[in-house]
C-alpha cells in the first residue's frame, strides 16, 4: 500500500519532474531536441511542416495585411522557426517582425545560437502578444502534450484522480465528478473499462484563458498528437501517459524512474481543445490531420523516408492534428 500521508496528485509531480527550477527536465536537464536529445519532433526530422507553416502565414497575412508579427511558442531547438524562415524567403520573412515564447533556459539557448539577433524572446505569451498590440500569428508544435495533467483511473464503478508519493508509489483517491465541469464528458462516456486511465489538461484550458485577453488579431495554427474524444483512448485502457529518454518510450512505472531527467507527455484531447477554443470566441478556421495541413500548402513528390513519415497515413500523418483558430472580431 502507498503512503498517502506525503503525496501528492500526479499532476504536481509531473510539474515538478518538468518544470522544477532546479531539477526539471525542461528547466535544466534537457539537452537539445532532435537525434542526439531525448525525443524528436517533426520539424527535426523533415522541412515539410516548416514549409507548410510558410505557406498558412503567406496565406494568412494575404488575408490581414495589418499583423506583422509572428509568435512560435515552445521552439525546441529552434529547428522550426529556422525552417519557416527559409521557405519564406529573404524577402517575405523581412516583412514581420519575429517572437519566440521559451519557458526552458536550456532549450532558449539553443535556439539563440540558431536563430541569433533575428527573433525576440519572451517568457509568456501574453506579454509578446502586448509587445505585438495584440496583433499576431501565432504557431505551436508539440506545445500542448507537454502541460502537466490530472492523471484519472476508473476504479469500483467511479473515477479516481492518482496521486503519488515520494516513492513513485500511486494512490486513488475519490472524485465527485459531478461538482466539476472538467469531467462533463467522463460522465458521458458510453463504455468505460472497470480500470480505464484518462488524461485531463486543465492546465491547458487555465493557459489559453490566461492570454486570450491579450490577442486582438490574427490566427494560430496548432499541431500535436491526439484526437478526438473518447476515439482518444480506444485501444488505450492504461491510457496516453508515457516518458521519453534518449529516444526510447517508457511506460507504467518507468514514468517514476528518472524524474528530472526525461521527457513526460500524455495526448491532447481534442474535443476539449475545441471546446476551450470556442469557449473563448474564437473562431475555428480548420481542424483535420497534420497530412492535411501539409498536403494541402506543400507539393509532396520526391519524398524523402523522413517526409513520407510525417505523412503517413497509418502514423505521423494522422496521429498528429491541426487546428487554425482566430480571435473573436471586435
Amino acid at each position: 500500500m502507498a503512503d498517502t500521508a506525503h503525496s501528492e496528485p500526479f499532476s504536481a509531480f509531473m510539474a515538478r519532474a518538468l518544470y522544477d527550477p532546479e531539477r526539471g527536465y525542461y528547466t535544466r536537464r534537457i539537452r537539445t531536441v532532435g537525434a542526439r536529445g531525448d525525443f524528436s519532433t517533426s520539424a527535426t526530422l523533415s522541412p515539410l511542416l516548416g514549409q507548410a507553416i510558410a505557406r498558412w502565414l503567406r496565406q494568412e497575412r494575404e488575408q490581414q495585411t495589418k499583423v506583422s508579427h509572428i509568435i512560435e511558442v515552445g521552439a525546441g531547438d529552434g529547428s522550426l522557426m529556422f525552417g519557416v524562415r527559409q521557405a519564406l524567403g529573404w524577402w517575405q520573412r523581412r516583412r514581420f517582425d519575429w517572437h519566440i515564447v521559451e519557458t526552458s533556459p536550456v532549450l532558449q539557448a539553443r535556439q539563440k545560437e540558431r536563430l541569433g539577433a533575428k527573433v525576440t524572446w519572451h517568457d509568456e505569451l501574453g506579454t509578446a502578444l502586448d509587445q505585438c498590440g495584440g496583433r499576431a500569428f501565432i504557431y505551436h508544435n508539440e506545445v500542448l502534450d507537454a502541460f502537466p495533467v490530472r492523471l484519472l483511473q476508473r476504479h469500483e464503478d467511479r473515477w479516481h484522480e492518482v496521486w503519488v508519493n515520494a516513492a513513485g508509489q500511486e494512490s486513488l483517491k475519490p472524485l465527485e465528478i459531478e461538482e466539476t465541469p472538467d469531467f462533463s464528458a467522463l460522465r458521458a462516456w458510453p463504455t468505460v473499462s472497470p480500470r480505464q486511465r484518462c488524461e485531463l489538461h486543465a492546465m491547458v484550458r487555465d493557459w489559453l484563458g490566461d492570454w486570450a485577453p491579450h490577442w486582438q488579431a490574427g490566427a494560430m495554427l496548432t499541431v500535436d498528437y491526439g484526437d478526438l474524444f473518447p476515439a482518444l483512448y480506444h485501444r488505450r485502457p492504461a491510457g496516453t501517459l508515457r516518458a521519453y529518454l534518449h529516444q526510447h518510450r517508457l511506460e507504467g512505472p518507468s514514468i517514476y524512474a528518472n524524474v528530472g531527467r526525461q521527457d513526460i507527455t500524455s495526448d491532447v484531447n481534442f474535443t476539449d481543445y475545441r471546446a476551450w477554443a470556442s469557449a473563448l470566441g474564437w473562431e475555428e478556421a480548420a481542424y483535420g490531420t497534420q497530412a492535411e495541413f501539409i498536403q494541402a500548402r506543400v507539393k509532396t513528390t520526391a519524398l524523402t523516408g523522413a517526409d513520407a513519415f510525417l505523412l503517413h497515413p497509418d502514423g505521423a500523418g494522422s496521429a498528429f492534428k491541426h487546428t487554425i483558430h482566430r480571435p473573436a472580431r471586435a
